[in-house]
């Protein structure tokens, strides 16, 4: 499951591709935006620098830009840069893998089997959408919403 850090991150970096290139966004805009409380979102957004999501600019007209492209980065990396491993077991990770204590044998093991599915399933999903393809998704739908027929 996602945790809430990682939904926030998510949250804030959406807005952040929804700012022109270059252009820092403070983190109250984004905080009060995005209704994420401020010390966390200090703590993300840290954290996404320090993995090299955003850059980031001190003093009056600071604040944090992406680093990259939206269209470049994809939720996948961000979700893993945040949340870690997508697989919801250890033993079905490809980047984290560790042996479960209580399996005897692991290839014929139905849970693992499973999860490697399930994270194989989440993995396609993710690692094929784009931070620009979410925040257009987003911008798509305000815009279909706004246009009705009476």
């Amino acid at each position: 499951m996602l945790t809430k850090k990682g939904k926030y991150g998510l949250k804030a970096m959406v807005h952040l591709a929804e700012a022109p290139p270059g252009r820092p966004v403070p983190v109250m805009e984004i905080s009060e935006k995005q209704c994420i409380p401020k010390k966390f979102l200090d703590a993300i957004l840290c954290e996404l620098r320090n993995s090299g999501f955003v850059h980031s600019k001190m003093g009056k007209g600071g604040g944090y830009s992406l680093a990259r492209p939206a269209t470049d980065i994809t939720v996948g990396e961000l979700v893993r840069a945040i949340d870690g491993p997508l697989a919801p077991v250890h033993c079905a990770s490809k980047t984290r893998y560790r042996r479960c204590d209580d399996c005897f044998d692991e290839n014929t093991c139905a849970v693992r089997r499973i999860m490697q599915q399930a994270q194989q399933a989440l993995s396609d999903v993710l690692d094929n959408c784009s931070l620009g393809e979410m925040r257009d998704r987003v911008r798509r739908e305000t815009a279909e919403a706004l246009f009705f027929d009476i």
